[in-house]
């Protein structure tokens, strides 16, 4: 296969997948809906001391991020496997990895990037400054894909069994500490003045060996799950 046909399949997925989304515009807008919802209570519950909500405001933005994308995991192959559409990607002759990371880009597109755009507008409820504004996006675009990756691997690996969504939250939330330790570091070390480079090199370090591992394992956890 060359690298044309290659990103043609990409595409073509990707492109399947978002109409699908956007046919379940409320699957869409809940889980922003809930990121908007959680990040907004914390100032109301805190109380409105401004120090003490620009310290606060990278973990809780990242922790209702992290929550938000777990509302979603369960439906990354479900409808798929209940009309049939997922036995015929194993029996295509492209690579099903390659299907998989389609699938994972698409699932980042309609889940985790809308967080992306709206975490700004969120941060400015913490008096968040321009630069650590300008970190957290940084961070949330090398994040928010590794937590669509790893959660995929967790889809898989529980799709089809009964109360597979609180399952894949427990199976993914423990590996996606890291990823919420380094994201939430990133913004904070822009309020304490320290390096911030660090943290989001290890993102990207992150972000690289989840694009080289997990749909590979993602195909082989859908293999298993299917027999």
């Amino acid at each position: 296969m060359n690298k044309l046909s290659l990103i043609g399949l990409l595409s073509l997925v990707i492109r399947r997948d978002l109409v699908l989304a956007m046919r379940r515009r409320a699957d869409v807008l809940t889980t922003l809906i809930f990121f908007i919802i959680v990040v907004s209570l914390f100032p109301l519950g805190v109380g409105p001391e401004m120090d003490m909500l620009r310290k606060m405001a990278p973990g809780v933005i990242w922790v209702a991020a992290l929550l938000a994308s777990m509302l979603s995991l369960g439906r990354m192959f479900s409808a798929d496997h209940l009309d049939g559409t997922l036995e015929q990607m194993m029996l295509v002759p492209q690579s099903l990895s390659v299907l998989v990371l389609a699938k994972i880009l698409a699932h980042w597109m309609v889940s985790g990037l809308p967080l992306v755009i709206m975490a700004p507008v969120l941060g400015l409820q913490f008096d968040m400054t321009t630069q650590a504004i300008g970190v957290l996006i940084v961070a949330l675009l090398l994040g928010t894909p590794i937590l669509s990756m790893v959660g995929a691997v967790g889809a898989a690996l529980t799709l089809g069994l009964r109360g597979g969504g609180a399952l894949v939250s427990l199976l993914v939330l423990p590996l996606c500490i890291p990823v919420l330790i380094f994201g939430a570091g990133a913004a904070e070390a822009v309020v304490s003045g320290t390096s911030v480079s660090s943290h989001l090199s290890l993102l990207g370090a992150l972000l690289v060996m989840a694009l080289i591992f997990t749909p590979w394992v993602t195909a082989l956890a859908l293999r298993i799950s299917m027999e």
